[in-house]
């Protein structure tokens, strides 16, 4: 693996809206992280690195493809985020998971979420993973929804998988998205 970890520009919106740090591991064989150094995002960098550490594993079992769909899409960051909070515990979620509250996942976003569940491309997936925000600074089309739902979204989602399926994020990890999607039908009108 080539693990590069790079500084952050701190005039990003991207990184200010990410707390200072993110990564990506989507790639086989290659983990990214950029952070704005200081005492809490050198914390938060070994949770991240588990986070796109799931994702390298992930990939090398489920082929990648550009027509990608947002369910497959926000199984994959929930099954990362799952994974990083398995190591180092649920109060280092990420803020792409703790900036959402119960409420607003079950009353607002979840709706939007499960209708768009079928949207393919990045283009198109993006305000649902990212926010309308992030996906407005790109140019792509917005949703109406808030500051990485679909990641939180996918981090509940897959929770509720685990329990209710009693499986290890481990064995989960390598599943594919379309079972875990059949198999949580109820995690949408919770």
């Amino acid at each position: 693996y080539l693990l590069t970890v790079l500084l952050a520009n701190a005039e990003s919106p991207y990184i200010s809206l990410n707390e200072g740090y993110c990564g990506d591991g989507g790639i086989p064989g290659y983990i990214m992280a950029w952070l704005i150094p200081n005492e809490f995002t050198v914390t938060r960098l070994p949770v991240a690195l588990a986070h796109e550490v799931n994702h390298n594993v992930r990939f090398q079992f489920i082929k990648w493809r550009n027509s990608i769909t947002l369910g497959e899409m926000m199984v994959s960051e929930g099954l990362a985020e799952n994974f990083a909070t398995h190591l180092y515990g649920e109060d280092k979620a990420g803020p792409w998971v703790t900036k959402t509250d119960m409420q607003t996942l079950n009353e607002y976003i979840k709706p939007i979420i499960h209708d768009g569940l079928n949207v393919q491309g990045l283009e198109n997936l993006n305000a649902y993973l990212y926010g309308d925000e992030m996906a407005a600074m790109q140019n792509f089309p917005c949703v109406g929804l808030p500051y990485c739902a679909g990641y939180a979204c996918g981090y509940h989602l897959v929770k509720h998988y685990l329990k209710k399926t009693g499986k290890s994020i481990i064995e989960a990890t390598l599943l594919p998205a379309s079972e875990i999607l059949e198999t949580v039908e109820d995690f949408w009108n919770e």
